[in-house]
């Protein structure tokens, strides 16, 4: 059964509603613009905003890794006992494959700053000196079955699959990284999206970190005036 939730938060416009939609286990290999199609038929209109999971998009493109193929170096286990314990790169398979994208060599420039950061009483210092390369790959931590040891990359050219969903079904797309930390990222949108208000919707994770397996959330605007949604008032 499908459940609207009413997003809450300060800073987000009173009226903006979410709606999570259940679908079955995205597999590498599936047309996933015909699957969210599917699935929010009947749930979607114009005017509003879907939400799709980055993990989702990326496992259908493949981008993914057993993390049983990795083998962690010595650097990899050091460092990863030494992370967070929600942190990615608390895992060393997860962390090797950073290494082996960018080189040890920054791995440790970017550790030490890290301690230095600390010292300075500054948190999230490795983060930023790696940019991108941590911010690319999805630890296996909180992935459902058969994922749940898998390495998830991000997805290829998100902006591309929101237009082509889109086109398809005429309803504006976003492709977001959310987690329960309320933290959340859009990694590629259709034109009409305003990314922000996005974001600052979706900082509850009304996904779901875990086995709810609902990879799409149908964002509706229910307020008055302009919808904050997207970019152009609509």
């Amino acid at each position: 059964m499908t459940r609207a939730l009413a997003v809450t938060r300060p800073e987000v416009p009173t009226g903006v509603i979410a709606v999570p939609v259940r679908t079955r286990l995205v597999n590498r290999g599936d047309d996933l613009v015909a699957l969210v199609a599917d699935a929010v038929r009947g749930i979607a209109r114009a005017g509003d905003v879907l939400a799709v999971s980055e993990t989702a998009v990326a496992i259908a493109q493949g981008e993914f890794v057993p993390a049983e193929y990795v083998r962690p170096s010595r650097l990899a286990y050091a460092l990863s006992r030494r992370a967070g314990a929600l942190a990615t790169i608390n895992q060393p398979e997860s962390l090797q494959l950073v290494i082996d994208q960018v080189g040890q060599w920054k791995v440790l420039y970017a550790a030490i700053m890290h301690v230095l950061g600390r010292l300075r009483g500054k948190r999230g210092v490795f983060y930023e000196v790696m940019g991108e390369a941590i911010t690319a790959i999805d630890g296996y931590t909180g992935t459902m079955p058969p994922y749940e040891r898998a390495i998830v990359f991000a997805p290829r050219e998100p902006d591309a699959f929101c237009e082509a969903v889109r086109e398809r079904i005429g309803i504006d797309c976003t492709v977001v990284d959310a987690n329960d930390l309320e933290k959340a990222k859009v990694l590629g949108a259709s034109r009409a999206v305003d990314r922000a208000s996005i974001e600052r919707a979706l900082l509850d994770n009304p996904h779901g970190n875990s086995d709810e397996q609902t990879p799409i959330v149908v964002l509706k605007w229910r307020g008055d005036g302009p919808n904050p949604l997207l970019g152009d008032g609509a």
